[in-house]
C-alpha cells in the first residue's frame, strides 16, 4: 500500500508540472499577440523555449540528485518552475514571457522523479509504476488542452501562469508530506542515465531512429500549434473560449480509436507496420492541412486524424525504446530519448513561428509534413523489433550467469556489480519464470 501511495503522489507531482507547461499550448499564439514586441517568431520561441532548457538540465539534475538527494533537487526544481511561472504571469513584453518559459523548463525534475520512483518501489513493481507515471503525462496533456482555452478566456495567459505557481506549491507540499524519503539515492540503470553508457547508446542506430522519431513528433506538435489555434478560430468561427469544445471530443475519440491499433501491434507482434501507418497518417494529415485548413469539415477530420496518429506514436515510441535498448542500458536510452523530445519541442515552436512570420500560416503545416515525410523514410529502415521485456532482479551472486542465459526466453543478461542487480531482456511468450526463482537473492 505504501508503494501505491508513493506512485500516486509522484504521478500527481509529474502531472501537475506538465499541466503547467501544456496549458499554454492551445492558446499562446492567440493571446500572446497582446505582449509588447510580439511577433510570430518570438511567440513560437516562447512556446518552445522550455524544451531547450529542459533538455539542457534534465540529465545533469538527475545525476546531481544521486549526490545530494532526490527531494532537494525536486523541491528546488519546483521552486524554479514557480519563479518562471511568476515571471511569465507578470510579464508585459514578449522578452519577459520568453524568460519565464525558459525558467519553467529549467526546473527539470523529470529524470529525478523517475529515479525516486526506482528508489521507492520494488523491482517487480517498477514497470507498473513507470506506466502509471506515463499515463499521468498523457492525462495532463488532455486536461491541459481543455483547461487552457477556458482559463485563458477568463483571465488571459497570466491566469494560466498563476495557476502554474499554485500547482508548483501543491507539488512541493506533496514532496514534503506525502512522498517518503528514500533510504539511499542509488543510480538505477533501468531508469536513470549512466554517463559511461552515453557514447555507446548514441552509437546504437536503432535507438537513434527512435530519438529522431520523438524529436520529429514533438517538433511537429509544437509547430502545428503555432497554426492550429488561429486556423480553428478563422475557419470554424470558433471563439477562443470555446476551443475546448472541439478538443474534448476530438482527443477523447482519438484515444478510443488508437487503442485497438496499439493492442493489435503488441499482441499480434505487428509493431513496425502499425508504427509506419501512424507516421504515414501524420504525414498525410499535415500535408492535407496545407490545402484544406480553411474548410470546416476537412479541418476537423484532419485534426482528428492528427491526434489519432500522435496518440498512437506517443504510446508506441517509449515501448520501442524499452524493447530495443540492450539489457542494463534502458535508463540511458530513455534519458537521451527524453532529451530529443524536448529539443524537438524547442525546434518546432521556434521554426514554426519563423515559417509563419516569413511565409504563411499554412506553410507551417507544410513544414510539419516535410518533417513527417523524412521520419517515414527513416522509420522504414527500422528492423522489426524483438518483443522483449525488461526484468530487474536482486541477485545473490554472479557465478551462474551462463546457466541463467540458458533459460528458455532469456535473450540478454547483464549483471551490475555495484547495484547487485541482474538486468534481463526476456521473451515472455516462451519464458519459464519458475526457472529464474532459484537465482533470486
Amino acid at each position: 500500500m505504501s508503494e501505491v501511495r508513493t506512485v500516486i503522489s509522484l504521478a500527481l507531482l509529474y502531472a501537475f508540472r506538465m499541466l503547467g507547461l501544456f496549458m499554454v499550448l492551445p492558446v499562446l499564439m492567440l493571446y500572446g499577440v497582446q505582449y509588447e514586441g510580439a511577433t510570430p517568431l518570438l511567440l513560437g520561441l516562447a512556446l518552445g523555449i522550455y524544451g531547450l532548457t529542459q533538455a539542457c538540465f534534465q540529465i545533469p539534475l538527475g545525476l546531481f540528485s544521486d549526490v545530494i538527494g532526490r527531494k532537494p533537487v525536486i523541491i528546488a526544481g519546483l521552486i524554479v518552475f514557480a519563479i518562471g511561472s511568476l515571471v511569465a504571469a507578470t510579464a508585459t513584453s514578449i522578452e519577459g514571457l520568453i524568460l519565464g518559459r525558459a525558467l519553467q523548463g529549467s526546473g527539470a525534475i523529470a529524470s529525478t522523479i523517475m529515479a525516486m520512483v526506482a528508489d521507492l518501489t520494488s523491482e517487480e513493481n517498477r514497470t507498473k509504476a513507470m506506466a502509471a507515471i506515463g499515463a499521468s503525462i498523457g492525462l495532463s496533456f488532455s486536461v491541459a488542452m481543455i483547461l487552457g482555452p477556458a482559463l485563458a478566456s477568463a483571465s488571459g495567459l497570466s491566469g494560466i501562469f498563476a495557476l502554474s505557481v499554485l500547482l508548483s506549491a501543491v507539488g512541493i507540499l506533496i514532496v514534503i508530506f506525502l512522498v517518503p524519503t528514500p533510504k539511499a539515492n542509488a543510480a538505477h540503470r533501468d531508469v536513470a542515465t549512466t554517463p559511461a553508457l552515453v557514447y555507446k547508446t548514441i552509437r546504437n542506430f536503432q535507438l537513434l531512429r527512435l530519438n529522431w522519431g520523438i524529436f520529429s513528433l514533438h517538433c511537429i506538435l509544437m509547430a502545428s500549434f503555432v497554426s492550429i489555434p488561429s486556423v480553428l478560430e478563422a475557419s470554424l468561427s470558433l471563439s477562443r473560449d470555446a476551443h475546448w469544445m472541439l478538443y474534448l471530443p476530438v482527443l477523447g475519440l482519438a484515444f478510443v480509436v488508437m487503442l485497438p491499433f496499439m493492442l493489435y501491434a503488441e499482441k499480434k507482434r505487428k509493431i513496425k507496420p502499425v508504427f509506419l501507418c501512424a507516421v504515414g497518417l501524420l504525414t498525410v494529415c499535415s500535408f492535407l492541412l496545407v490545402g484544406y485548413s480553411q474548410t470546416a469539415l476537412p479541418l476537423v477530420l484532419l485534426v482528428f486524424g492528427f491526434f489519432v496518429a500522435f496518440n498512437l506514436l506517443e504510446s508506441m515510441l517509449p515501448s520501442l525504446v524499452s524493447k530495443i535498448s540492450p539489457a542494463g542500458t534502458k535508463g540511458t536510452a530513455m534519458g537521451l530519448y527524453s532529451t530529443s523530445q524536448f529539443l524537438g519541442a524547442f525546434c518546432g515552436g521556434t521554426i514554426g513561428g519563423w515559417v509563419m512570420q516569413t511565409y504563411s500560416i499554412t506553410a507551417v503545416f507544410g513544414f510539419s509534413a516535410g518533417i513527417a515525410a523524412v521520419w517515414f523514410v527513416v522509420a522504414s529502415f527500422m528492423s522489426p523489433p524483438r518483443h522483449l521485456s525488461s526484468i530487474c532482479l536482486q541477485y545473490s551472486d554472479n557465478e551462474d550467469l551462463s546457466e541463467i542465459e540458458g533459460i528458455s526466453g532469456v535473450e540478454e543478461v547483464f549483471f551490475s556489480q555495484e547495484e547487485s542487480l541482474l538486468y534481463l531482456k526476456v521473451d515472455r511468450m516462451v519464458l519459464d519464470p519458475d526457472a529464474l526463482q532459484k537465482f533470486y537473492a
